[in-house]
């Protein structure tokens, strides 16, 4: 009876401990969004409130060589007036980039009311595009259900916790004009302990990837506050950031602190994705070497480090790279100088964002590896 006691009860353990992050990661997110919107602006709204349509007929197609004219007939399929049929156009601008697609019998589109065509009510705004996605997205999470069983369940309320608090708790609490370098740590400690306690539960190996991946996190942080002064950044970077400090006339919004949240938390995925790695791999040593002694585990944690370490920053690079191809590829048509572009502030942007994740994974990796061999307990061979 006491054997089997003991049997059950790291199980219960986990459970409990299990419930309690899902509740208390509900109620961060509560108390977090009602502190986030103290202050919220009263944001106006610049969209044309279109609705989704399905096209049944195409009534006329005019066009000549500097535009296209379509008139088409389309049943609605959400909104009020869903199941009427409603006369829409398309208007095509050769002279204007980028060039919509001809619509054709079949295709979903957003239409909006039209004020300026004498008969036609409506015009197309743009091609529904997310129904293709959400088929994508279930795809994913389908693929992580069955190769990762309970583990992609556990991931994927994961990842549901991290874009709220990212998008309902840490977005808002910018626009409210709320501190950022504050909100993007406590958003940064929230996630790290989340996921590691939703995914693989409150353990020893969860802690020592936790704790890496804090210290890593926070020194890429350090790291552009630093870089921040010493390069006089003035967060600037393009259009965006001009838009974004134009519109928030009610609250000042903190350029330079939207490159350290920016920084922080993209590094964060990649640094506890390492921390993860070695704590795993030092823990699956540990139980199948009883004998190995701290230093040994220490070694082991640094080679696994240097082999993931490559890798991971290679793939920070490559994502920031891929992320802003588009911009880069405009000043290199626009044939700036590469002096020019080494000292622009979203080509340095792009750098420190690499650079600093980086630096985070590197020193994830000796911490990582310290508090395993600190925390795992050795075992002897019998």
């Amino acid at each position: 009876m006491v054997k089997r006691k003991k049997e059950k009860d790291p199980r219960l353990k986990k459970i409990i401990i299990y419930a309690a992050t899902i509740i208390l990661s509900i109620v961060y997110l509560v108390v977090g969004r009602n502190i986030a919107m103290n202050g919220f602006p009263q944001l106006e709204s610049y969209g044309n409130n279109p609705m989704q349509v399905k096209i049944t007929e195409i009534v006329s197609d005019n066009h000549s060589a500097e535009d296209r004219i379509i008139i088409f007939k389309a049943l609605v399929t959400k909104g009020e007036m869903k199941g009427e049929t409603i006369t829409c156009n398309q208007e095509i601008d050769y002279n204007y980039y980028p060039v919509q697609e001809p619509v054709e019998k079949g295709d979903r589109v957003l239409v909006f009311a039209n004020t300026y065509t004498e008969g036609i009510d409506w015009t197309m705004l743009e091609y529904v595009r997310s129904d293709k996605i959400i088929w994508l997205a279930a795809a994913f999470f389908l693929a992580i259900l069955i190769f990762g069983k309970i583990k992609g369940v556990n991931t994927l309320i994961a990842l549901a916790f991290t874009c709220l608090a990212v998008f309902a708790v840490f977005v808002p609490s910018i626009l409210s004009g709320q501190n950022i370098y504050i909100w993007a740590i406590v958003t940064c400690v929230y996630i790290i302990v989340m996921t590691m306690l939703v995914i693989n539960g409150a353990s020893k190996k969860s802690f020592a990837a936790g704790m890496g991946c804090f210290f890593g996190v926070l020194m890429a942080g350090l790291l552009t506050i630093l870089m921040n002064e010493l390069m006089s950044m003035t967060g600037m970077l393009n259009e965006d950031s001009l838009f974004l400090n134009m519109a928030q006339s009610e609250h000042h919004i903190d350029l330079l602190g939207i490159i350290f949240a920016s920084i922080t938390i993209g590094a964060m995925g990649a640094v506890m994705d390492v921390a993860m790695d070695i704590s795993s791999a030092l823990s699956e040593l540990r139980n199948n070497m009883p004998d190995i002694d701290g230093r040994q585990l220490i070694r082991s944690g640094f080679n696994i480090g240097r082999d993931v370490m490559g890798t991971m920053a290679n793939t920070l690079v490559l994502a920031y790279i891929g992320s802003s191809l588009t911009t880069t590829l405009l000043l290199v048509s626009y044939n700036y100088t590469m002096i020019e572009l080494m000292n622009m502030e979203l080509i340095i942007f792009e750098l420190l964002q690499a650079l600093a994740g980086s630096i985070g994974i590197m020193l994830a990796i000796p911490l990582t590896s310290l508090i395993c061999a600190a925390i795992y307990p050795k075992r002897s061979a019998k």
